[in-house]
């Protein structure tokens, strides 16, 4: 048989693009094994000297060989991967009408027609679909059978559509003229007995020798009926092929073993393994694709695939598209064509009785099918069979799993499994390491609707045999076994209504860390909104405190290396089960030497967010909630589109949805579709609930799109978008519509927003030329033009960019946002209502007004979220959390829920009732800190601009200052007299006794901002430096000062060379790469020391006096001596600036950090390395400590060493080796104040929260 002249018109019409993109080695395993090609022919090809050649040599072979040779290599394409090389070549695969047999097509057809008529092969059915790869599956190994006899077995699960298969692959003249010129003879076998089977025999015999007009006497045993059967296969069928459908029994398959041609269809694989002869098989899926199962019912209810109802492929979805139940909706469909709902509903609450019709088929009803499968096991394997029942769908299970199930060793349990498979009973996952099980839906169904009544006490058999198999505790390995237990534990606790075993497992801090460290804190959270009801029967607030938990650390939990879960718990209040598990674990560890640290001032750190998910996705541009509130989608820089659960986080889908970053998405009002929008100009429709592209529209936009939004109402489904283009930059899409319906006219520039009205009678439009403009959505005319920029007072004439718009829930407000700030229009007139002043040092990103009430959410650039309250203008709640820009805000559409994402990387979800209550008072990270016996006084600048000193213990405000006008930057404690310092932008210093607030002294002279002062001399003197370049020592009481000056530019710290009083000298250094040593008391200036070729970042004096350490931002240290000033040793290594250093108080080490997280220990005797530290892993923030190192600490006894970044590490200074980690809410911590005794630890994040840590001991 030689190529047909198309196919090989096709594979030289595209040989160039084969040659480039194909891997001949994988392609070739398949054509072997489909007899397409041979092992010597494979060597031939493989001595060609590159991949290039040898597709050469592939195509040149395909080439030369016939139609079989085209088909293998079309399905070793679509096996591989190649889908869309194998699309160029289907077009052209061979087709029987395009064979010839004794002449005309016409002539062939009705041959073949009379053959299998003759041989008793079943008509094909009155609805049918090509299933054409697997019929050339089967065409393939038949041809494998032209010389020799032997077997091709079809297996499959109950339903498949095997025998239509086998059917359809014979009905092909050119496979019947080259292979089988002597007939194909059909028998349905089924479960026989021998007598049955004998008449069977019998019944084919007769077929046989009337064809010849032989008479005979029929065989009236089974050796003599194998025996005549013999006879008349070699001697008068010598090149027939005989089709045994529906074969259970090996031991009625050896009847058959007569030497000759054999295709027969099972669902036990291994069945063929009872005879003798060459052996092929083709497994046939267990499911339809969506599409194809939607043309059958559209054939047998006589409608177009396309105008199927909805209920049409929830029925696929529901049967995973198996031919056998699709075929018995359909023919039920068509005689009652109304009932689509009502048998969706049968097959979802598994009443498979109802699913029943006379037809071809040997079982009028789906359950009889599948319990046929079963009966034929043994009665011990039905049992185990039935444990199968516990299994959530899609689910697979490892062997191991069943071997503690079953109590049985693992390669006993792998060759009951075999069994299963084999017979169809079970699906195995060849390509896990190791091999996972699972059940098709429908059998799972089926077992759920046989053991009803057994379900609880199988599950519960589960956690039994669980229990007595892990005594010491659950499994930690990491392997599918351990997955599975950890995962599902739970789940077969609930089923099994073992609640006691539920609220000990799920109220214990252990299992919470084992599960969160194996499977991630989604599907843990899951659990407790999953069981949720079962818990609160026996707490619902220690419930509540565990889920509460998890969700707002979900985000550290799904950091590498895993956190100490312990020390997380130890923020919570103090009257939180989880803080008490927490605490008495701690306390144990700690005997052992193990490092905690309890959060003392747990009043002050408000935990405002209900969740915080870390999509993973870079930054996240835009995120939505679906209407019904249970999901949330997020897009950004990853080209990533992603859907969660909104009460857990945990992942629904995961769609690479463009070419570049995913600027917006949006859910329709049913929830069904989900859009989004890019910076390569498409814009796609997504399905909500697979993850399925439906639609991409063409690129009508020509630069990127900015976002996009569906309707409000279902009664009009339509999609609004906006770009930078500066003419055609609004469009609306009708998703029926193969383009746009409309393109809206009016802006003449970008447009970076678009938002329908509550009731879709309206699109207002946000643009860069300063304009809100509303349209009219059924015509698409301007309605409206609102000027925004004519009534931004405050612009300076600088160009006013409307970021967006958002409309309050009756239709009758419009608010815009802009980067000065957000105005409120009256839509009828366009009248200004309301300007809200935020009066922030951020820039307004995104708004969004409440559907429910008179909230306002806005979002910042300086990583907050604002709530304001539309009737009284008035702030109501400061959202903070976010460690960068805030990108978008919205509301869920009942109003009960907040959600804000970021560049951070995160999504935040927050309780609008819960925030709309409370707003918390923010600290500056400038502080200073005094630590009086168990007594800690903290002094720092507040987000209004006034001084606080606090209890840092008990939180209680000692002292707070009236609001000044110009920012405090600096403050500093004394202890005798009891004053504060405070240093301004304005260049003021001013003096205030505690607690009273009393203004002891005002010191002008700085002209610029004061960056650090510093009490010194008992408190008698104050020293300050500047960002005018100077140093100014104040002898305050009096007014007297001293100026210190010389550097050339700004002086942002210095240090006293000595605490001695005897010892007036002083270091400072300055962004001009020098270090100067002064005299305060005489003013003058003892050495100026070029240390370094870029700013100098930090500077430490070593316990002794005797030397010095610089750092600097041209990535080195150095250590200078104190004697003459010179330099001891540079400190090399480093790849990023030098930000931080500390000696060790017996002067024997030099810790350094830089501006990549790490951290360096350096013998200060040689200036040798001693250990880098913090290389264990990059975080989210792209830091090896969440951001610079910005302070370090030794202990008294130098063992430890306390680093400050994103976060807080102490360290074991001798193994380099981290012991704990702290995470505050926010980030980028400046310093850490530490005690004397290294037991009491304090700092404040760039959010404004304060942090009082105490040892626990």
């Amino acid at each position: 048989m030689v190529l047909e002249e198309r196919a090989r018109s096709s594979l030289l019409r595209l040989r160039n693009k084969l040659e480039q993109d194909i891997k001949p080695p994988c392609l070739m395993d398949h054509m072997i094994t489909d007899g397409a090609m041979t092992g010597d022919e494979e060597e031939k090809i493989m001595t060609q000297p590159n991949r290039k050649d040898q597709a050469a040599a592939l195509l040149n072979l395909l080439l030369r060989k016939d139609n079989c040779s085209y088909i293998s290599f079309y399905n070793a394409l679509v096996k591989e991967g190649y889908n869309d090389l194998a699309c160029l070549l289907r077009a052209d695969l061979p087709h029987v009408s395009s064979e010839v047999h004794n002449g005309s097509s016409g002539h062939s057809t009705s041959y073949v027609q009379a053959m299998l008529s003759e041989g008793g092969v079943p008509q094909r059915p009155v609805v049918f679909v090509s299933r054409q790869e697997l019929i050339n599956q089967v065409r393939l190994k038949l041809y494998q059978l032209q010389n020799d006899s032997g077997w091709v077995t079809i297996y499959g699960m109950a339903g498949s559509g095997k025998s239509v298969l086998a059917s359809e692959a014979v009905r092909h003249p050119q496979l019947i003229k080259e292979c089988f010129p002597g007939g194909i003879h059909w028998l349905s076998v089924g479960q026989l007995d021998k007598p049955d089977l004998l008449v069977k025999i019998q019944s084919l015999c007769f077929r046989l020798d009337q064809s010849l007009d032989e008479k005979s006497l029929p065989p009236n045993s089974l050796d003599l009926a194998k025996e005549r059967l013999r006879f008349l296969m070699l001697r008068k069928y010598p090149r027939s092929l005989l089709i045994l459908d529906d074969i259970w029994d090996s031991s009625v398959l050896k009847v058959f073993d007569v030497q000759c041609r054999v295709l027969l269809t099972t669902r036990n694989r291994s069945i063929a393994d009872s005879v003798g002869g060459v052996k092929h098989e083709v497994e046939v899926e267990s499911g339809l694709d969506e599409k194809k199962a939607l043309e059958i019912l559209a054939l047998y209810t006589e409608k177009k695939p396309q105008t199927l109802p909805e209920e049409a492929r929830d029925i696929v979805r529901e049967c995973k598209g198996s031919p056998l139940v699709v075929s018995l909706v359909g023919a039920l469909l068509k005689e009652k064509p109304n009932r689509w709902l009502y048998y969706l509903r049968q097959l979802q609450q598994k009443k498979f009785k109802r699913i029943r019709k006379s037809s071809s088929y040997d079982y009028e009803a789906l359950d009889e099918a599948m319990a046929a499968s079963i009966e034929v096991l043994p009665e011990d394997h039905q049992n185990l069979y039935k444990d199968f029942t516990v299994l959530e769908k899609d689910v697979k299970i490892p062997a191991k799993v069943l071997s503690i199930l079953w109590d049985l060793e693992p390669e006993e349990v792998e060759d009951i499994l075999q069994e299963f498979v084999n017979r169809s009973l079970l699906f195995v996952d060849i390509h896990s390491k190791p091999h996972l099980y699972y059940l098709h839906d429908l059998q799972l169904d089926f077992l759920v609707e046989q053991n009803r009544d057994q379900i609880e006490s199988l599950h519960a058999k589960v956690v039994h045999q669980y229990q007595n198999h892990y005594r010491d505790g659950p499994p930690t390995s990491g392997d599918e076994e351990c997955h599975y237990w950890i995962r599902f534990l739970t789940y077969h606790m609930a089923k099994a209504n073992l609640s006691l075993e539920l609220y000990s497992l799920m109220f214990s801090l252990d299992w919470v860390s084992v599960k969160a460290r194996i499977m991630g804190p989604a599907l843990l959270i899951n659990d407790y909104v999953e069981h949720g009801s079962i818990l609160d029967k026996e707490n619902s607030e220690v419930r509540s405190q565990f889920q509460e938990f998890l969700s707002l650390s979900a985000h550290h939990l799904e950091q590498r290396p895993f956190p100490d879960v312990i020390q997380l718990a130890l923020s919570l209040p103090h009257t939180s089960e989880v803080y008490r598990q927490a605490r008495q674990q701690a306390q144990n560890r700690a005997k052992n030497g193990k490092l905690y640290f309890d959060l003392v001032n747990k009043s002050s750190v408000e935990n405002l967010s209900r969740l915080v998910i870390h999509p993973r996705q870079g930054s996240i541009y835009s995120a939505c909630f679906s209407h019904d509130g249970t999901k949330v989608a997020s897009c950004g820089a990853s080209k990533m589109l992603k859907v969660f659960k909104s009460t857990s986080g945990e992942r629904l889908a995961e769609i690479l949805a463009h070419d570049e970053e995913v600027l917006c998405c949006a859910f329709s009002s049913d929830d069904g579709l989900l859009a989004t929008c890019s910076s390569d100009r498409k814009v796609k429709v997504w399905s909500a609930e697979q993850g399925k592209l439906l639609k991409a529209f063409p690129e009508e936009h020509e630069e990127q799109i900015n976002h996009c939004e569906f309707t409000n109402t279902t009664r009009l489904l339509l999609l609004a978008t906006c770009s930078n283009d500066e003419m055609n930059n609004v469009k609306l899409w009708n998703i029926n519509k193969p383009g746009s319906q409309n393109t809206l006219f009016g802006h003449f520039k970008p447009v970076k927003h678009c938002c329908f009205s509550p009731d879709d009678s309206y699109l207002s439009t946000s643009s860069n030329d300063g304009t809100v403009k509303l349209f009219q959505v059924p015509s698409a005319n301007e309605w409206k033009t609102i000027k925004v920029k004519d009534m931004i007072s405050d612009c300076d004439n600088e160009e006013v960019f409307v970021k967006c718009s958002t409309w309050t829930s009756d239709c009758k407000r419009i608010i815009c946002a802009t980067i000065h700030g957000v105005l409120v229009f009256d839509v009828e007139t366009t009248d200004l209502l309301l300007e809200i002043k935020t009066n922030r040092l951020g820039t307004v990103q995104y708004c969004h007004a409440c559907p429910t009430s008179n909230l306002l959410a806005i979002a910042f650039s300086n990583y907050t979220v604002e709530l304001w309250d539309l009737e009284e203008n008035k702030k109501r709640a400061d959202c903070s959390g976010h460690l960068s820009w805030v990108q978008r805000v919205q509301f869920s559409y009942d109003g009960s829920q907040l959600l804000s994402c970021s560049d951070d990387q995160t999504v935040r979800l927050w309780e609008t009732k819960k925030v709309h209550t409370s707003s918390a008072i923010c600290l500056k990270r400038d502080s200073d800190v005094v630590f009086n016996g168990e007594e800690v006084i903290v002094s720092a600048a507040d987000n209004c601009n006034r001084l606080q000193v606090r209890d840092g213990r008990t939180g209680s405000v000692l002292f707070q200052s009236e609001e000044t006008s110009s920012r405090i930057r600096c403050t500093c404690l004394s202890r005798e007299p009891s004053a504060v310092g405070l240093g301004q932008e304005n260049g003021s210093v001013r003096v205030l006794e505690v607690p009273s607030g009393k203004l002891l002294a005002t010191l002008l002279g700085h002209t610029k901002t004061v960056l650090h002062c510093q009490f010194c001399q008992s408190g008698q003197t104050l020293i300050t430096s500047s960002e005018d370049t100077t140093i100014r020592v104040w002898k305050w009481q009096s007014g007297e000062c001293k100026v210190l000056q010389g550097h050339k530019e700004q002086v942002r710290c210095f240090s006293l060379l000595s605490d001695s009083t005897n010892d007036s000298r002083l270091l400072s250094w300055s962004f001009d790469s020098t270090v100067k040593v002064w005299d305060i008391e005489s003013g003058t200036k003892l050495q100026d020391i070029e240390a370094h070729q870029g700013a100098i970042l930090s500077c430490h004096v070593s316990p002794d006096r005797c030397l010095f350490a610089t750092t600097s931002a041209d990535k080195t240290a150095k250590v200078w001596r104190c004697d003459s000033w010179q330099c001891a040793y540079t400190l090399k290594g480093h790849q990023e600036c030098v930000r931080s250093c500390r000696f060790s108080w017996d002067g024997q080490r030099l810790a350094t950090g830089d501006d990549n997280g790490e951290i360096r220990l350096w013998r200060v005797k040689d200036g040798s390395l001693l250990k880098i530290c913090s290389q264990d892993g990059k975080d989210g923030m792209d830091s090896l400590h969440g951001g610079w190192v910005t302070d370090l600490h030794f202990s008294p006894d130098d063992s430890l060493l306390v680093s400050t970044g994103g976060y807080i590490k102490w360290w074991n200074v001798v193994k380099g080796e981290t012991l704990q980690t702290f995470y505050p809410t926010g980030s980028a911590l400046k310093k850490v104040h530490v005690s004397a005794d290294f037991s009491t630890f304090v700092t404040i994040d760039n959010i404004g929260i304060l942090y009082i840590l105490q040892r626990v001991v």
